[in-house]
């Protein structure tokens, strides 16, 4: 193995794969850094592909990557104790090319994505933990130091996609330790249950999946989601919080976890599974204002790593990969001029700002800090909802004018009109 190479990547997820394969198959000497025993060992999402972003890296990748199913269906529940209020959107043009989205595990997507760079001419180093970056006297980012004998190895560029918790770049001064409310603890099982099995409780066919996002309850009223999606034969089951919200509900992971697995609205989706892999992960939650520093002499940081998740819509696997192709990009400009500095490297973050990623965590820059400031919408308004459906359809004799206006009054029990005036105004705020 050659010391010098043209980039290091550190960490083999979306970001980190789809940099090492975009520059590798540029003709870079790239080498691409894994501390699992292979690439997805230690990666977890809730499972979610978007077509598009990786597309964009792998022309008609669907054709031989290990997907699960193309999510013809999106459903969004909002749970009280023991009722649900629920919408959803199914079109079948989503289980036809080119598709919309996928359900993957990582253990397996993974794997042949960081292949994929390897095919290219990526070398890839599994089980090896980066330990710094080596910095020159004048500050320059010039290689890493891993945890093997003689494990020191140069480059002209260091790309830093080694998770939400990046200790490469808070070591640098990218970034300062995250504050509870920035991330968020997400906890999820794999479990496996027959494909007919599968087909029948969602209403689907063999080739056609389904995603559920679960509010209200499901997270006993902390900012919040649950997620239940279909896999070929197993299904991914999870729920995650703010780290925050678990402080101040005293709330434990995997009793959070058992609690969404019990509730009578979810438990007979998965009665009868078995439980394959348990998982946990921190996912960035600050979005926009807590993006760190992205580029300095010799290193550019992307993926999660960069904060680069938008939680309103569950999107990250998407902004990863496109921030690791733009990295990429970046740096074959730089090797044209054969300048690494921060200066030349800096169109990354003006790309990724002006790309859709920038312009989504925009919009939403405010959304996750004002639902936990203000807990009523999960808390109150969830429960309300499904009191008010409750009302609204049970018939009992009861006048439908007399209904609304019951309907109407416990929604403003305790907040007066004006109250709930304001909280609407400041949910359509953030989210418009």
């Amino acid at each position: 193995m050659p010391e010098k190479f043209d980039v290091i990547v550190v960490g083999a997820g979306p970001a980190g794969a789809s940099c090492a394969y975009t520059c590798a198959k540029n003709g870079l000497n790239v080498l691409l850094i894994e501390r699992g025993e292979f690439p997805g060992a230690k990666n977890v999402m809730g499972g979610i592909l978007y077509r598009k972003q990786m597309e964009e890296i792998i022309p008609d990748f669907w054709k031989e990557a290990p997907l699960e199913r193309p999510v013809v269906e999106q459903r969004f529940w909002f749970l009280d104790k023991e009722s649900m209020v629920t919408t959803s959107y199914k079109g079948l043009e989503w289980g036809k090319e080119p598709f919309n989205n996928f359900t993957v595990l990582r253990a397996k997507f993974d794997k042949w994505f960081a292949q994929k760079a390897v095919e290219q001419g990526a070398t890839l180093i599994n089980e090896t933990v980066v330990t710094e970056c080596l910095v020159d006297e004048d500050g320059k980012v010039i290689g890493v130091r891993t945890d093997r004998p003689d494990g020191d190895v140069y480059a002209d560029v260091v790309v830093l996609c080694d998770g939400v918790n990046s200790l490469l770049a808070k070591k640098l001064g990218f970034h300062k330790e995250w504050k509870p409310d920035e991330v968020a603890l997400t906890v999820m099982e794999v479990m496996k249950l027959p494909k007919k099995t599968i087909n029948e409780r969602f209403n689907v066919n063999d080739d056609q999946g389904v995603s559920v996002e679960i509010f209200g309850d499901a997270t006993q009223g902390a900012l919040g989601t649950a997620f239940l999606y279909t896999n070929k034969d197993s299904i991914n089951i999870g729920v995650g919080t703010t780290l925050s919200s678990m402080i101040k509900k005293k709330m434990k992971p995997y009793k959070l976890l058992e609690y969404v697995k019990e509730h009578p609205m979810i438990q007979p989706y998965i009665e009868g599974a078995e439980s394959l892999e348990y998982l946990a992960h921190l996912i960035p939650e600050g979005g926009y204002k807590a993006i760190p520093k992205l580029v300095g002499d010799g290193v550019i940081v992307a993926g999660d790593a960069a904060q680069l998740v938008n939680a309103i819509h569950r999107e990250g696997s998407n902004m990863a990969m496109s921030s690791g192709r733009m990295a990429a990009e970046t740096i074959m400009k730089a090797k044209e001029l054969g300048d690494f500095s921060e200066r030349v490297l800096d169109s990354y973050r003006t790309d990724l700002y002006d790309s859709f990623i920038g312009k989504d965590l925009k919009k939403y820059k405010d959304a996750a800090h004002t639902f936990e400031a203000y807990p009523q919408y999960f808390e109150q308004y969830v429960p309300l909802m499904n009191k008010a459906m409750n009302t609204m359809f049970t018939v009992d004799g009861t006048p439908k004018w007399d209904k609304q206006k019951k309907i109407m009054q416990s929604f403003t029990a305790g907040r007066g009109k004006l109250g709930v005036a304001k909280d609407l105004y400041r949910a359509w705020r953030v989210v418009k």
